[in-house]
């Protein structure tokens, strides 16, 4: 008999969508006949990609538009994605056709659709913002069932002055493709339950969780002389508690350093760098370079504690479980969290491999850090609760997870 095959669809670059990249994982591994569909549009996530490559065998059809790779890609899809915004918000995302509206919402809609639909698939399942509507669409041309994962409450997700556009069209694409679909999986308990709410359907949750590594990570107690805090995203910029951080460490009566991995936006370090220095201890702020998934968590290993310290706007940072938590824990360091709705019930399952204050509260986060700083011993125990942590439930293996996914899968194509 025939394998099945399953298209995987992503609207960002391979590197950087890393539940796309496990789902091909866990479905290649389930015996499925995988091909996954990415872009390429960032300079500095390339070298990731080839890494990421470098380590699969599945195939990847990529769809580069990038400025100096690809310029006649980048500036026909650039245009067709203005010209197609502009209609959206001339006429309303509920009233506009939602072709364009796919155009407006993912730049390189058409092109996703004509990768998925390039061969022949039994299954397609996909991920991230511009990816939705291209499932749905490519799915119907074939005739062949889909999935949607949302990670993210995307009609929640827009920040700034545009915000209530992106987040209506948003909205607009959910409403139309949600429904249509065999299953979805979101990352959080409180994401799902809000998707819930808005439209009905009920996700399963598929957390950010991360393979165990072959070997446990080292254990050692803290120390006096030195707190180390780390904290990594794909941008390292404003609205994501580091501000908070840097006064915390500030006045721990430790010295400290925060150690930030990803792209800085221009000028972010030299102002952290700026309130570090104006704090009442000393605080050495450290910048890492972007690095491929399939490394975080050995790059985690060592600090003191790893921070997630997700804010209450906009609605989608209140509600999600981003993959830091996981990573941490995964590497055997303790995790400084907010106090958000979906944030919560993973601190409460950590117990004392957690620490908790509301975001904004410096001083509660202050207080926080000064616990595990000033004590070397209970910092170990909390490292060591981080690592049983992560073997007991925290983990991409557990049937809850891994299995999760690939049980939706096989109902599906049953």
């Amino acid at each position: 008999m025939a394998r099945k095959r399953v298209t995987i669809v992503s609207s960002g670059h391979l590197s950087t969508c890393p539940r796309m990249l496990k789902a091909a994982d866990a479905l290649a591994a389930d015996g499925y006949d995988v091909r996954v569909v990415a872009t390429r549009h960032e300079p500095w996530a390339v070298d990731a990609d080839v890494d990421v490559r470098a380590r699969r065998q599945w195939p990847v059809n990529t769809i580069d538009y990038s400025r100096a790779g690809a310029p006649g890609t980048y500036w026909r899809t650039g245009l067709r994605y203005r010209f197609a915004r502009a209609i959206v918000s001339g006429v309303g995302p509920a009233a506009a056709p939602m072709p364009v509206v796919a155009r407006a919402f993912g730049r390189v809609h058409a092109e996703l659709v004509d990768a998925a639909v390039a061969e022949p698939t039994d299954f397609i399942y996909g991920g991230t913002t511009g990816a939705l509507a291209a499932v749905a669409e490519a799915a119907t041309q074939f005739g062949v069932p889909y999935a949607l994962d949302l990670e993210d409450l995307h009609h929640g997700e827009a920040s700034g002055a545009q915000a209530a556009f992106e987040n209506a069209l948003a909205g607009r694409v959910e409403q139309a493709v949600l429904s249509r679909a065999a299953f979805l999986t979101t990352s959080s308990e409180a994401i799902g339950l809000a998707y819930e709410a808005q439209y009905g359907v009920a996700p399963a949750v598929v957390h950010n969780t991360f393979p165990l590594p072959p070997q446990a990570p080292p254990i050692a107690a803290g120390s006096r002389d030195l707190f180390r805090a780390y904290w990594f995203s794909q941008t390292i910029g404003p609205g994501r508690g580091l501000e908070d951080a840097v006064a915390a460490l500030g006045h721990i009566s430790v010295p400290a350093e925060i150690v930030l991995r990803g792209r800085p936006q221009a000028g972010y370090l030299d102002a952290l760098r700026a309130l570090a220095s104006a704090g009442a201890n000393r605080v050495t702020v450290t910048h890492a370079p972007p690095a491929a998934p399939d490394r975080m968590t050995d790059l985690a290993r060592g600090f003191d504690v790893g921070l997630a310290l997700e804010q209450a706007a906009p609605l989608n940072r209140r509600l999600c479980q981003t993959n830091k938590a996981f990573t941490y824990i995964l590497a055997g360091v303790p995790v400084a969290m907010t106090d958000t709705e979906g944030q919560r019930p993973l601190a409460e399952d950590l117990g004392c491999a957690a620490v908790t204050a509301a975001p904004g509260d410096v001083d509660g986060l202050t207080r926080a850090l000064l616990a595990w700083a000033t004590d070397p011993a209970r910092l170990e125990c909390a490292k060591r609760a981080a690592w049983q942590a992560a073997l007991r439930r925290w983990h991409w293996e557990h049937p809850l997870e891994r299995g999760r996914l690939q049980d939706l899968v096989r109902s599906a194509l049953s």
